[in-house]
């Protein structure tokens, strides 16, 4: 059986929809479901701002640490748990 390949990719969830409308989005790095749709082009603006972060570094999600995920997430606006 061949070995798999994984890679790091962000991962939106939104849970405020109370439209019926399932929305999904997949892109470079990111995989973005649900919410409504305002919750969800918060999401892909934020995902496609991390991938601008990225590309200014010239790294990609799996090339970058704990510390430089916080940086991009402060940069961006990201909310995100903090450190313990």
């Amino acid at each position: 059986m061949a070995k798999r390949a994984y890679r790091k990719v962000l991962l939106g969830l939104g849970l405020d929809a109370k439209d019926g409308h399932v929305r999904i989005t997949k892109g470079n790095n990111f995989r973005l479901f649900g919410g409504s749709e305002e919750t969800h082009d918060m999401m892909q603006e934020k995902a496609i701002k991390f991938n601008e972060q990225l590309g200014k570094r010239k790294k990609t999600l799996d090339d970058i640490n704990e510390k430089e995920f916080r940086e991009i997430s402060k940069v961006i606006g990201l909310k995100i748990p903090e450190e313990k």
